[in-house]
């Protein structure tokens, strides 16, 4: 905790930083800034077509494509709601693992969603977020370790599917310009996931560093740090209750000790194996955890409602094969299930605009038959 909170207020203070390099990324579009020598990306308009908005989407409207190609995801809202942060990979323009970008959201349909990368270009990222004033972007990052893409694990050799937890992510801030980039965290453990509450005063994390993935919550008023969970399991991609008083997140229980056994075999790995996760609430102490989804098999990426009484999240629970994911709603209490989108392949990644007027998303949809994940922005219909 003292070098998470030592290194926090350092990075805070411009007092840690790291060596910001360039990677050379093949260009569709030739805008360059001359300062950082980055790709500036302009997506073309999407056509509106039964791939895009399927007809029982009811809560769905003017939706949109706003990435054509490659993996595109994790997309979060600024604090005011103009912009998007991202992570995507596209290895036709020489992007080999997921590195970090911030776009414009479009205010009208004429306009492109134009996007510039903001990571080194070095390394693996994910889970990047806004932090409070909107000038600031934290992520986690592989660089420090390895300037080259880790190693994927081989599933086909393992025998199931499973995440890479990599002891390499630490976490990093950086400006939205991809300028003054600084060490956040400094470890051996897997430090990422790491989102931010709506009062700007909250960060939550997800490490391994109790030799469990557990909950962490930094108070970056206080300048404390508390471990919130602490059940067997991978608990993951948490996010606050609108009043920031609350978490939700994806948790795995292994149980039995066949089950257990597999969990920390392959923790140990360094690997995870994500196919049997539930939705849970707790408060910011830790307490008063409540399992919300019963479904089965794999439920996901939850998201509050504007309201803090809903939940939106991803699920293949209604899926015989497994991968087909669509997103659901549910109340807190667990009542109310109700599927929000219809696509056969993949929907998942749900965040709502702070005022609650749009939802982001990634999809399979609309991709011509290929694995591409793309983009999608839609105004929110109650």
């Amino acid at each position: 905790m003292k070098v998470v909170l030592t290194l926090m207020l350092a990075s805070m203070l411009g007092l840690v930083s790291t060596c910001s390099k360039t990677s050379k990324i093949k260009k569709t579009e030739d805008t360059v800034s001359q300062t950082q020598d980055k790709k500036q990306d302009v997506s073309p308009m999407a056509n509106e077509d039964e791939m895009v908005h399927y007809p029982d989407e009811k809560h769905l409207k003017n939706v949109r494509q706003l990435t054509f190609g490659g993996e595109n995801a994790e997309a979060y809202f600024s604090f005011d709601g103009t912009e998007l942060v991202f992570q995507r990979t596209n290895k036709d323009e020489g992007v080999e693992c997921d590195q970090i970008y911030v776009g414009k959201v479009p205010t009208s349909p004429d306009e492109e969603f134009v996007y510039n990368r903001i990571s080194n270009g070095f390394g693996r990222t994910t889970c990047s977020y806004f932090l409070e004033g909107d000038e600031r972007v934290i992520f986690a990052s592989t660089h420090a370790q390895n300037e080259k893409c880790p190693v994927p694990p081989d599933r086909a050799k393992i025998g199931k599917y499973v995440w890479p937890i990599y002891s390499s992510f630490d976490l990093y801030v950086v400006n939205k310009d991809g300028s003054d980039l600084k060490t956040f965290t400094k470890d051996n453990f897997y430090t990422a996931e790491a989102t931010v509450s709506p009062d700007g005063k909250k960060i939550v994390y997800t490490s391994n560093k109790s030799g469990d993935l557990e909950l962490y919550v930094i108070n970056m008023e206080k300048k404390t740090e508390k471990q919130i969970t602490n059940k067997l399991g991978y608990d993951g991609g948490a996010f606050f209750s609108p009043d920031s008083e609350q978490l939700v997140f994806r948790a795995s229980r292994p149980e039995g000790r066949e089950a257990i056994l597999e969990y920390k075999n392959l923790l140990k790995e360094g690997l995870v194996a994500p196919t049997k996760m539930e939705i849970y609430v707790c408060d910011l102490e830790g307490k008063n955890l409540t399992q919300v989804t019963t479904l089965g098999k794999a439920n996901w990426a939850p998201f509050f409602h504007p309201s803090g009484k809903k939940i939106i999240f991803s699920s293949n629970h209604e899926s015989e094969i497994g991968f087909s994911f669509n997103l659901y709603m549910v109340n807190v209490d667990g009542t109310g299930l109700e599927k929000i989108t219809h696509d056969e392949s993949f929907d998942a990644f749900p965040m709502f605009s702070p005022d609650g007027t749009k939802l982001v998303f990634s999809s399979n949809r609309n991709n011509g038959g290929t694995r591409d994940t793309n983009l999608f922005i839609a105004d929110w219909v109650e």
